[in-house]
């Protein structure tokens, strides 16, 4: 049966085809899908870790006991999952062991556009890049039985518009696959410096035993058309060339990224007149062709930023000019990113804001504080980093400092890494404020469960995180929970903590007005007490708007939440049910 599946379910389907017995992630777009979907079949135990690293260790620790495990992840969570994907390259597998990553050429959903075939290299570790939903399934199955027959755990790459585009995808029975056996082996999976040592030199031969493969396998195919003109691409870059190029040249598509085949390419790259290497973000590809003393045309007329279009890939190669999209003759209007309408994050940036802070910002729906009007976030780096970079910076710039700094991070994102920050903060005798903005759910990646949600993946009742006890326990002393929609009272809870003469955590407390369980009612409206000061313009809520000089709500997007009668001076703000 044949069935239309975007490339992170396909991913699924051909993981559940292969018997995997265990899934540990943590959502990150485009990835998160993958997950979601494995969910799907009972018979997988899946779970939301924490972060990144504990699901990777959880995937690995299930391979060792000889189930086949996989873990998904966007490519700044392969950042923090790094520490035990190196190693695992020394310890190998017992039972296939499969990483997914995603790749977001264009930043759609992340703050660096980084290039995850660097990992494979520098861990060596064999990556294999599908280009389309039919082909996630299939190398997804493949990436099993490479990783049990070379002893090695398998990278799968994808990129935004493979993981979110459709195609049609060939559903199979899946394979009856056993446990294999569990056998102490410490020489294999202690990696002490000794045992590390000897290890070494199993990846260097695997790596040779890898090259070889990469000659032979079906995963590299040559598709020949009688041209001169000859192109090296794989992934959603192959594609494109497809599209752009059709039967006017002949192509390597590189199924297998890593180790890359020398003899296959050698020869391939003797017929032509000209060899173009067409892949996104960096020149991984090319620089192996010219290591082999290829002559070959890359990033000379493609650019290292962004995702590629069949027009760009059109004009560097055959030089005729083709549209970049159907063109529309009406005028688009502008839509800026912006929290939702009720957003719980709105009342805490518009207090903030008012108040004048330093906002180290984090990873979330929230890094959207740093948008007009609300302009409160000064910093995002990382998951996790708004509460030591803060650190930073009062120790940088003294005490004084830290009445007008604070911290905010989501609950998800605090369990993922916000947490050693806090203590670092108590343990280095820091005096930092940390605003937790607990909107009960992981809301950024669609709504995934948390240690905080005391709920897991599959919707089961789970003992549930105690922000409050936490962060007492880590040895804070003034923590405070507060509704951020109380805009008086969590002005005065943030005034109050700032100039604390020690750490404080705020817990900023209000769901998601997304989330099914939240029953705001009504719309608000405004009467004729409004003054048109334009305060409740500050909140940035995209159902207030000006029409004709005058502030309106417009009742097809306001929800109710209240947040603008709260901010309204003059009492000009009505709830109509």
């Amino acid at each position: 049966m044949k069935k239309l599946l975007l490339g992170n379910a396909a991913v699924a389907r051909g993981a559940y085809e292969a018997g995997v017995g265990v899934v540990a992630s943590y959502p990150g777009t485009p990835s998160t899908e993958i997950t979601e979907e494995i969910v799907k079949f009972d018979e997988i135990f899946a779970e939301w870790s924490p972060n990144e690293k504990v699901a990777g260790e959880v995937a690995i620790g299930a391979s060792i006991a000889g189930a086949r495990a996989m873990s998904c992840m966007k490519h700044v969570g392969l950042n923090v999952m790094a520490d035990p994907v190196f190693t695992v390259s020394y310890t190998g597998v017992n039972g296939g062991l499969v990483f997914c990553v995603a790749d977001d050429p264009g930043m759609h959903s992340s703050q660096n556009e980084q290039d995850s075939r660097h990992y494979a290299a520098a861990s060596k570790i064999m990556m294999l890049e599908p280009a389309d939903s039919s082909e996630c399934k299939e190398f997804t199955k493949m990436a099993f039985t490479l990783s049990e027959k070379f002893d090695t755990p398998v990278f799968i790459r994808l990129s935004t518009r493979v993981s979110h585009s459709q195609s049609m995808v060939e559903l199979c029975e899946p394979e009856d696959v056993k446990l294999k056996p569990y056998e102490k082996n410490i020489g294999k999976f202690v990696m002490m410096p000794a045992n590390a040592v000897r290890r070494h030199v199993v990846v260097e031969d695997r790596i040779k035993a890898l090259t070889e493969f990469a000659e032979t396998t079906e995963l590299n195919k040559i598709e020949e058309n009688g041209s001169k003109i000859g192109v090296v691409s794989a992934g959603i870059a192959y594609m494109y060339a497809k599209e752009a190029l059709g039967d006017a040249v002949d192509y390597l598509k590189l199924g297998m990224v890593y180790p890359m085949p020398v003899k296959k390419i050698l020869d391939f790259a003797k017929k032509y007149d000209k060899v173009y290497v067409v892949e996104e973000l960096d020149p991984v590809i090319e620089n192996h062709l010219k290591s082999l003393g290829i002559n070959c045309i890359g990033k000379d007329v493609f650019t290292l930023l962004g995702e590629y279009t069949p027009a760009m890939i059109k004009s560097a190669i055959l030089g005729e000019s083709a549209p970049e999209c159907a063109e529309i003759s009406e005028a688009i209007p502008v839509r800026p990113p912006v929290m939702c309408a009720g957003c719980p994050h709105r009342g805490t940036f518009y207090v903030l804001k008012k108040l004048g802070l330093v906002v180290s910002g984090d990873i979330g729906c929230y890094t959207l504080g740093a948008v007009a009007p609300l302009q409160s976030v000064d910093t995002t780096i990382c998951m996790g980093a708004s509460v030591s970079a803060a650190h930073g910076m009062a120790k940088a710039r003294g005490a004084e400092f830290n009445k007008k700094l604070v911290s905010v991070i989501g609950d998800s994102t605090f369990m993922h890494s916000g947490i050693t920050g806090l203590i670092d903060i108590v343990y280095n005798k820091g005096n930092n404020t940390v605003i937790i903005l607990d909107n009960s759910i992981t809301g950024m990646t669609g709504h995934q469960d948390n240690p905080t949600t005391g709920k897991t993946i599959r919707g089961e009742d789970t003992k549930q995180v105690d922000l409050l006890k936490l962060c007492q326990a880590v040895g804070i002393d003034h923590v405070v929970v507060a509704d951020p929609f109380d805009v008086k009272n969590f002005e005065k809870v943030v005034k109050q903590e700032v100039n604390r003469n020690e750490p404080s955590v705020i817990i900023a407390t209000r769901p998601c007005a997304l989330l099914k369980g939240v029953k705001y009612t009504g719309h608000c409206t405004i009467s004729d007490k409004c003054k048109n000061c334009k305060m409740c313009m500050r909140l940035g809520c995209p159902a207030i708007t000006v029409k004709d000089g005058h502030v309106i709500i417009d009742a097809t997007q306001c929800n109710g939440c209240g947040l603008c009668i709260n901010v309204c001076p003059f009492g000009a703000i009505e709830k109509e049910e």
